[in-house]
């Protein structure tokens, strides 16, 4: 069966879970109506299921072409995909009006989003990547920044990259050695390498922006002495038009296990011309805007995976025949049984569907987050999303990466042998998540990340937000019989969270190696509670329907759904809490010349 984007899924939590017609009084909103936002998701599922879905196996079988004159090939198609990408305005959706975009709220960005990753993660990364150049230069471009370059990339009329990693540093960025020497223009000269640049050099847009972090001759070691820099591929006049050939080049391209249509390139600056965004020695401020929200969207790629992973497994379950159910034959007619009816394939779907569907709505509910965060009319709602913003993005990062990549991997299981071939899709399907485990930062990385800052930021007072937004929904539950399940499930998830918390606190300081030896654990703790919490506010929104007395399937099985996350996958959570508190003793007395 070919990938179906999960519309109703997606309508369901922007209208009846997260509600998002209250906000309709703020920017962005107001045109974010029920009735739009339906529009504009179908539009959506049909562009992505009939012009980039049917180019995922093409891409990955083609791959992208280096040629010696330097330039990159896509493969066939994908031209004129992001072609009539670009004339539907879909790289506008959540851009600001000012630079031509249509201004709509980053949870219903999210939600096209998902379905282009799921639809072809290898061709969305190039409208992905841009997205976030963009991103940084409204952040910290000038004025004339700004208003040369984020029309155009806005419309995906130009490309986008951010080039970080050097042969020698990923990421420890601090040991990067490109260097920027300024002319007397006010323009810089950039030198160096990097390497496994995403969209570094393609044939998709008539211009490449490329975001270069570099160091300025003189400046501090570290990444205290970290600038940024714009060096386009083609050096544009000041009405936009293109001007000189930089001398910025792609070297060649990697050979990769997946992604195979996006073109993973090894950039190589010759003094090429770049500009400084920003200040001087800042440019790590200005890029973790860029990486935070690329981080977001790696962890929507790994859910995204996922699903289009389940589908394919789904509908094999329901197709293939083999042996008999274990209570008596359900296929009396035929030679053998679809193998849905064996209790094991059910299991490994419906793990897979309770963590999809919770994930789902743990990444709208943190974009939603960060809409309100720009736009929330108080200043205690703006530092409340903004706090979310910076607590949650590791975990649904590193959680759900983690996670789809697993998803994929049970959903080849269910296919069995044919899923080891290249006959099925999920093959791919498994090849490509792998790398969202690794890019944007290794999910150690990001576990280390929320133990090490993201908890202790502020004093912990996202953290103890957190929890309090979870007791407040208990609490106003408690008369709920239908939701007390979830409610009592939401409840112990949410005191092993805290009480790993506490651990952390009182162990980690002491000895940072049981912090780092915790982490990860603490990670998958985190993203379980807040998969918990969301299929409480799931449950809690298809029992009000079903109490008015819709008869829609749909209600009813996203309680079962619910359930069974409770039931099987919940329980993980005493094993991760278990495994945090052992610290690192053991872990780290193993001699080192014994592995």
């Amino acid at each position: 069966m070919a990938y179906q984007p999960p519309v109703r899924e997606q309508l369901f939590l922007l209208r009846e879970v997260l509600d998002i017609g209250q906000y309709g009084d703020l920017p962005g909103f107001a045109d974010a109506d029920d009735e739009t936002v339906e529009q504009i998701l179908q539009e959506a599922a049909r562009f992505n299921a009939e012009v980039i879905a049917p180019l995922n196996s093409v891409g990955d079988k083609a791959g992208c072409v280096w040629r010696p004159d330097n330039t990159v090939t896509t493969p066939e198609g994908f031209k004129a995909a992001y072609r009539a990408l670009v004339e539907g305005g879909w790289p506008a959706l959540g851009a600001d009006p000012a630079w031509g975009g249509q201004g709509l709220p980053a949870v219903v960005n999210l939600a096209v989003s998902e379905m282009a990753s799921s639809a072809n993660m290898a061709f969305s990364m190039y409208p992905g990547l841009t997205h976030g150049a963009y991103s940084a230069i409204s952040v910290g471009g000038s004025p004339e920044q700004k208003a040369l370059y984020l029309p155009r990339l806005a419309s995906g009329q130009w490309g986008g990259t951010m080039n970080l990693t050097e042969p020698h540093c990923g990421t420890d960025l601090g040991l990067l050695r490109t260097r920027a020497t300024p002319s007397p223009d006010g323009s810089y000269r950039i030198t160096g390498q990097k390497i496994w640049i995403s969209g570094g050099e393609h044939d998709l847009a008539e211009n490449i922006v490329h975001l270069v972090l570099a160091r300025i001759e003189g400046a501090p070691s570290g990444t205290r002495g970290i600038s940024l820099f714009i060096v386009p591929k083609f050096i544009p006049n000041a009405d936009g038009s293109l001007g000189a050939r930089n001398s910025v080049v792609c070297a060649g391209l990697e050979e990769k296990m997946g992604i195979h249509g996006s073109a993973t390139c090894v950039m190589v600056h010759e003094d090429a011309v770049g500009w400084l965004v920003g200040e001087e020695n800042r440019g790590l401020a200005v890029m973790f805007v860029m990486m935070n929200e690329a981080r977001l969207g790696v962890g929507l790629q790994g859910l995204a995976q996922g699903e289009a992973a389940y589908q394919a497994a789904a509908a094999f379950a329901k197709d293939r025949l083999q042996g008999r159910a274990l209570t008596g034959p359900k296929n009396a007619d035929g030679p053998a049984d679809p193998i849905l009816v064996h209790p094991d394939v059910r299991r490994m779907l419906l793990d897979s569907r309770a963590i999809l569907e919770a994930g789902r709505a743990f990444l709208f509910w943190t974009a939603l987050c960060g809409d309100l965060a720009r736009r929330h009319p108080d200043e205690a709602g703006r530092q409340r999303a903004e706090d979310y913003m910076g607590l949650m993005t590791p975990v649904l990062k590193g959680y759900l990466t983690d996670r789809g990549f697993n998803i994929c991997s049970e959903a080849m299981q269910v296919h069995g042998g044919s899923g080891f071939t290249e006959h099925f899709p999920v093959s791919q399907y498994l090849r490509d998540c792998r790398i969202t485990l690794i890019y944007e930062g290794t999910n150690g990385v990001q576990a280390l990340d929320l133990v090490g800052r993201k908890l202790a930021a502020h004093g912990g007072r996202a953290v103890t937000t957190f929890f309090a937004e979870i007791d407040a929904f208990i609490a106003a539950e408690s008369d709920n019989d239908g939701l007390r399940p979830f409610a009592e499930a939401l409840a112990g998830a949410k005191a092993r969270l805290q009480d790993g918390t506490l651990w952390l606190m009182q162990n980690g300081l002491s000895n940072p190696d049981n912090a780092g030896a915790a982490s990860t654990d603490y990670m998958h703790l985190f993203g379980l509670t807040g998969l918990t919490f969301m299929w409480a506010l799931m449950a809690k929104a298809a029992l009000a329907r079903i109490i008015a007395g819709d008869a829609d399937p749909f209600y009813a099985n996203k309680l079962l759904v619910g359930r069974h996350f409770i039931e099987r996958i919940l329980p993980q959570a005493g094993a991760h809490l278990a495994r945090l508190k052992a610290g690192s003793s053991t872990l780290m007395s193993f001699p080192a010349e014994s592995f």
